[in-house]
């Protein structure tokens, strides 16, 4: 699999990357519902396998869970992955999650997610959520100091405006940016990729099958029927009316990637990654099934013909 340089770094990734969000499991706030640990263990495996050189990652994702998985994943391979993950959103021993930016925070954060993925370094440190926005500096000083000491290698922001960008980067580089991206989900391409682009900023994206809903598994039935524990119940992409026109949209992804033996959710994915200013793509998957269903969407190419049919479609049931 090709890889590409991640901003100002010396990280060279794969155009998609292995995302852990939904093998956090249930049990807290912005759960994905059950998940077999054993097969998310399987599925980070497949991804490395296929190639894939980069895991993305957070400790709130099923309360340090997640990262747990990993590190165990990481235990039986010779060759470990790059890993990326995420400081700023804690929990307490009620599950209650709440916003840190505090430095005393993040460094206790750092340390308790070193030791749970069993890693002497973290590649890429990231700010989960700009939040509370006053402690922006001092949130951002502390992971410069992290990589000072070697305790992360390169550190990078998630879900910033330009303006908090500007803000750390008065302090250190900013290595990457992780917002939302997706067809359906845009709001970045006005200023926040010009400005990345322009400054050489890496950009990683997430949720670019809009968290499952454009990967080709999602039906009606399937979407109004989510278990109670999962947070995409209260999306409105999942509840009509955008329900309906999203299948729609999913049934002309498959009709063009019929023309590349290629998924739904591969076609989804090479769309965000069309785009020149995004390096490179966070795709989640629970079983390795999942993941052989989206890994190639690292080498698929769409045409001008596929990006125009797409759009035409969007603004025909925006109107």
């Amino acid at each position: 699999m090709n890889t590409v340089r991640l901003g100002r770094t010396d990280l060279d990734i794969t155009p998609v990357g292995f995302g852990c969000w939904a093998i956090g499991g249930g049990n807290w706030a912005y759960g994905w519902g059950p998940q077999n640990d054993h097969q998310a263990i399987e599925a980070i495996i497949a991804a490395t396998e296929l190639g894939i050189n980069w895991i993305d990652t957070a400790a709130v994702y099923g309360l340090g869970h997640a990262e747990e998985l990993v590190g165990e994943a990481l235990r039986g391979m010779n060759n470990r992955p790059l890993i990326f993950t995420k400081c700023s959103l804690v929990w307490d021993t009620s599950r209650n999650v709440t916003n840190c930016l505090k430095a005393d925070s993040i460094l206790r954060e750092c340390e308790a997610s070193l030791k749970r993925l069993g890693i002497e370094a973290i590649d890429l440190y990231q700010v989960h959520w700009p939040n509370p926005d006053e402690d922006i500096e001092e949130g951002w000083q502390t992971l410069a100091k992290l990589q000072e000491e070697g305790l992360v290698r390169h550190i990078g922001v998630s879900n910033f405006s330009v303006e908090q960008m500007q803000r750390a980067e008065a302090i250190a580089p900013v290595a990457s940016l992780q917002p939302p991206y997706s067809m359906l989900r845009r709001g970045i391409e006005e200023k926040i990729l010009p400005y990345c682009q322009e400054h050489n900023i890496g950009v990683i994206v997430y949720s670019p099958m809009l968290s499952g809903m454009l990967s080709g598994a999602m039906t009606l039935d399937r979407a109004l029927n989510l278990p109670k524990n999962d947070w995409r119940r209260n999306n409105k992409e999942f509840q009509e009316p955008r329900l309906s026109k999203n299948i729609a949209l999913v049934e002309l992804l498959r009709s063009i990637g019929r023309a590349y033996e290629a998924s739904p959710g591969e076609v989804a994915i090479a769309w965000t990654l069309n785009n020149p200013a995004v390096t490179g793509a966070i795709v989640g998957g629970r079983s390795a099934e999942q993941v052989k269903g989206t890994y190639g969407a690292a080498s698929l190419r769409l045409t001008d013909e596929d990006i125009q049919a797409i759009e035409k479609f969007i603004a025909s049931v925006a109107e």
